[in-house]
């Protein structure tokens, strides 16, 4: 009798459990909270951007949209996270050129395939960078910079979020361009690169708008120029780096969210009808642009997948010029 009570009981947990996972597809998308995975620390721009956003993606669908910063390995940790997440709608990537574009070719090899394991479902934003020096260097233009940082190779040390992040690509296309030898000290975000930069740990960097605002406002960090064809709104003084002597020189880090590749297309669908009608607010492009970042336009799921594809070819080609191809 023991071996049957144990058998039937066995059996009714097994009945049990597939009526629960029958039940659980049953349910309509979403029935239970949303998590966005950053790549950030908290406190900077994507950090806040995902905020933005996933607040309003939480009122829209009527679940909780946590958000979970899993920051280094230039990104890669959170990519492989949700890379290797169940494919149901419910782990979200806030991803950035970095992870998903540079680092293909700056890293030896991902655990992730950026191309494939992943599909965007909205483009949230373009992140503008600024050029920005402690305030005791005696420089006051990016000419001025260059000259100095010319006549004093290898003494000047510039900062970054990490490794294939942004600001470290950035300034070493900037580095190439003017013919400079700085040194790179990468950090675990931008926050704490922004205070060591205010602090004089280290002399320059580029950050992007919305974290070093207030430092900008507060003169701790003084702005050279900004990596845009066009000046950015919310900080018209400052030029642009193509007007202060540096042509064409037009870097933005793209912000989307994604999900694991093989999630159901109506769930893809579901997510990129609700993020574009986000987007397209006018209230959401206002805070978007006061976080200190630049709106952009939301085409099908389909383009967006052949815009990051083509990014990851034209970052492989940058990343290879600059000699830093397989170097991480």
């Amino acid at each position: 009798m023991t071996r049957l009570r144990m058998a039937l009981a066995f059996l009714a947990g097994t009945v049990l459990a597939i009526a629960a996972a029958v039940d659980a597809a049953a349910q309509p998308y979403p029935a239970r909270p949303i998590t966005i995975v950053l790549p950030f620390a908290p406190g900077g721009g994507g950090d806040l951007l995902s905020r933005i956003v996933g607040a309003k993606l939480e009122q829209r669908l009527g679940k909780p949209v946590i958000i979970d910063g899993r920051p280094g390995g230039g990104g890669g940790i959170a990519a492989n996270i949700v890379a290797k997440s169940p494919p149901d709608g419910y782990t979200l990537f806030a991803g950035t050129s970095s992870p998903l574009a540079i680092n293909v070719t700056l890293f030896r090899s991902l655990p992730y395939d950026a191309a494939n394991d992943f599909l965007p479902v909205a483009y949230m934003a373009r992140s503008p960078w600024v050029l920005v020096v402690n305030p005791k260097l005696p420089v006051n233009s990016v000419k001025e910079l260059i000259a100095y940082a010319r006549a004093n190779p290898g003494k000047l040390s510039f900062g970054s979020s990490g490794v294939g992040g942004p600001g470290h690509l950035y300034m070493e296309v900037f580095k190439s361009i003017a013919g400079l030898d700085m040194i790179h000290v990468p950090y675990k975000g931008v926050v704490p690169a922004i205070n060591d930069a205010v602090a004089g740990h280290i002399q320059v960097m580029f950050c992007d708008v919305g974290p070093c605002s207030g430092q900008l406002a507060a003169k701790t960090l003084r702005p050279l120029g900004i990596a845009l064809m066009n000046r950015f709104p919310t900080v018209p003084d400052i030029p642009t780096i193509h007007e202060a002597g540096v042509p064409n020189f037009d870097y933005s880090a793209w912000q989307m969210l994604f999900v694991p590749a093989k999630t159901p297309p109506e769930i893809v669908d579901r997510l990129h009808t609700e993020l574009k009608a986000i987007l397209d607010q006018p209230e959401t492009k206002r805070q978007i642009i006061q976080a200190g970042f630049l709106p952009a336009e939301n085409p099908s799921v389909d383009e967006l997948h052949a815009f990051v594809k083509r990014d990851i070819v034209r970052w492989g080609e940058i990343v290879t010029k600059l000699g830093l191809a397989h170097s991480q």
